[in-house]
C-alpha cells in the first residue's frame, strides 16, 4: 500500500492516538493534531500531506471547515464521526469528501479506505498520464512532414467537414484526431473513441447507435450508443475499414443527414456530431475489391490526413524519446535517466517499424532497466538488434532492382531514376499488390501511390 503523508485531526485523545497508530502500521507517515483550527493551519503553512483523516465535531474549526480547505488544495479527505447518520454522510460526500468512517473506527474499515484513496490516486495519475500522452506538443513538432501535418489540422480543426487519418499502425493517428478535437470549437464537448476492430460484429452496431429495451436478447435496458454519447463533441472511428459491410450504409446515412435510428428503436434521432476516421488499411483498394462502400470512403475522404511513418520524420526521433523518457520519470518519480550520444545515434538511425509506438514502449523499458542513470548504446541494441540496418534487411533480395548487380549497376544513373526503377521492380515482386510493395519499401501506402501516379503507373 501507498505511504500516504496523513494530517491526523481529532480532539479526543484516545480516538486520536488509536488511529495514529492504525495508520502507521499501515505504512503512513502521520502528523497529528487535536482540533479543526490546528489542522487548518498545518494546511495553510504548506503541509506536504497527501490525506486528511479529521473528526466531524471539534473546538474552532469543524471537519467541514477542515475539508474546505483540503479540497482546495485537492488533498483526498476521510471524515470520521461518532454521530453517524446517512445524512451527515451525504454532505460529507457532497461535499469533496472521499469517505466516510464512523466512531468506533474499525481497522479493516480504515484499511478499505486507504486502499480505495490509493486506487484513486492511481487511476488520477495515469489519467493524467494518458491525457497528457495523448495531446500533441508544439514543442515535439520538428520535422516538416509533421509541420505539415499539424498545418491541415489547424485550418480544418473549426470545420465539422469529416476527417480521414491514414497512416501506418502506431504513427500517431489518434494524437491528430485528439488535436483536431482540441482545437476545434467543440473542444469542451466529449470525445468519444471507438476502435472498430475490437467489438465483434453482433455488438458494434449497439455500441454505435445504442439500443432499446427488447432489442435482442439481453437487452433489459435501453442503452445510449457512442454518436449520441458524442452530441456535441467528436467521434473518432478508429480502425474504419474493419466497420462489417452491413453497417456502412447505416453510417454513411448518419453522416449524410445526422440522424439514426436506435437497435430495435422506431424513433428517428437527431445528433450534432463531428466525425474523425482512421485506418491503416488501404481504402481505395478495399473499394476496388468491393470491401468497402466507395459512397462512404468518397464521404470520409473529404479532407484526408496522412501521418507520416517515424522513419520519415526524423528529427522528431529524439524529442520524443526524451518526452517519454521524462514521462516515465512523471510516472515513477524519480529522476529520468539520460540517453549517451552513441545511443542517441541508434535512435536516430533506427528503422521503426513499429512507428512512435515502438519508440514509447522502448523508453518505458529503458527507464525501468537502465543502470548507473544512463541509458547505452549498447542497452538499446541488444533490443533493437542490428538498428540502421533493419530497414534494408526488410527488403528481400527478390525485390532487388532486375537490371544487373546491386548498387554497381546504377552508377551513372540520376537517384530518382534509380528509386523508380525500384519500386516498380519492388511492385513487380508482389504481383502487383501494392500495400504488400509499400510495406517491403518501408513507406506508407499514400506515399506509394503517389509516387506511382508520378512516375505514370496504371493504378
Amino acid at each position: 500500500m501507498t505511504a500516504f503523508r496523513v494530517l491526523l485531526a481529532d480532539d479526543d485523545g484516545l480516538s486520536r492516538d488509536f488511529l495514529r497508530e492504525a495508520l502507521e502500521a499501515a505504512g503512513c507517515q502521520v502528523t497529528a493534531v487535536d482540533d479543526g483550527h490546528a489542522a487548518i493551519r498545518k494546511l495553510a503553512n504548506g503541509g506536504d500531506f497527501d490525506v486528511v483523516v479529521s473528526d466531524l465535531r471539534m473546538p474552532r474549526k469543524s471537519g467541514f471547515d477542515v475539508l474546505e480547505v483540503a479540497s482546495s488544495q485537492d488533498l483526498a479527505f476521510v471524515l470520521i464521526t461518532a454521530y453517524g447518520s446517512a445524512d451527515v454522510a451525504v454532505d460529507a460526500l457532497r461535499r469533496g469528501a472521499d469517505d466516510v468512517l464512523f466512531k468506533p473506527v474499525d481497522l479493516e474499515q480504515l484499511e478499505t479506505a486507504l486502499a480505495r484513496l490509493e486506487k484513486r490516486g492511481r487511476l488520477v495519475a495515469e489519467n493524467a498520464y494518458h491525457r497528457e500522452s495523448a495531446l500533441a506538443s508544439n514543442a515535439l513538432v520538428h520535422s516538416p512532414a509533421l509541420v505539415e501535418v499539424f498545418r491541415i489540422v489547424d485550418r480544418v480543426a473549426a470545420s465539422p467537414t469529416t476527417v480521414l487519418i491514414t497512416g501506418e499502425s502506431g504513427t500517431g493517428k489518434e494524437v491528430v484526431a485528439t488535436e483536431l478535437h482540441r482545437r476545434s470549437p467543440r473542444a469542451s464537448g466529449p470525445f468519444i473513441r471507438v476502435n472498430c476492430a475490437a467489438l465483434p460484429d453482433s455488438l458494434i452496431e449497439s455500441e454505435l447507435f445504442g439500443h432499446e429495451v427488447g432489442a435482442f436478447t439481453g437487452a433489459t435496458s435501453r442503452k445510449l450508443g457512442r454518436f449520441e454519447l458524442a452530441h456535441g463533441g467528436t467521434l473518432l472511428l478508429d480502425e474504419i475499414g474493419e466497420l462489417p459491410a452491413g453497417l456502412q450504409a447505416k453510417l454513411l446515412r448518419i453522416l449524410e443527414t445526422s440522424t439514426f435510428v436506435r437497435v430495435g428503436g422506431v424513433e428517428s434521432i437527431e445528433v450534432d456530431v463531428r466525425v474523425i476516421a482512421s485506418t491503416n488499411a488501404d481504402l481505395e483498394e478495399m473499394v476496388a475489391a468491393g470491401a468497402f462502400r466507395a459512397d462512404l470512403y468518397y464521404r470520409l475522404h473529404i479532407v484526408p490526413i496522412e501521418v507520416p511513418p517515424l522513419r520519415e520524420r526524423r528529427e522528431d526521433i529524439l524529442p520524443l524519446a526524451e518526452r517519454f523518457l521524462v514521462e516515465e520519470g512523471r510516472r515513477h518519480k524519480a529522476p529520468h535517466p539520460e540517453l549517451e550520444p552513441e545511443a542517441r545515434s541508434l535512435l536516430y538511425h533506427y528503422a521503426w517499424p513499429g512507428n512512435v509506438r515502438e519508440l514509447r514502449n522502448l523508453m518505458q523499458r529503458a527507464f525501468l532497466l537502465c543502470e548507473g542513470g544512463r541509458i547505452t548504446h549498447q542497452r538499446l541494441a541488444t533490443w533493437l538488434g542490428d538498428g540502421p540496418q533493419k530497414a534494408a534487411a526488410n527488403i528481400g533480395d527478390e525485390a532487388r532492382p532486375k537490371g544487373g548487380g546491386f548498387p554497381e549497376a546504377w552508377v551513372g544513373t540520376s537517384l530518382r531514376e534509380v528509386e523508380d526503377a525500384f519500386i516498380l521492380a519492388t511492385l513487380e515482386s508482389v504481383d502487383g499488390k501494392r500495400s504488400e510493395a509499400a510495406r517491403l519499401l518501408g513507406v506508407a501506402p499514400r506515399t506509394l501511390y503517389n509516387r506511382l501516379r508520378s512516375i505514370d503507373v496504371e493504378k
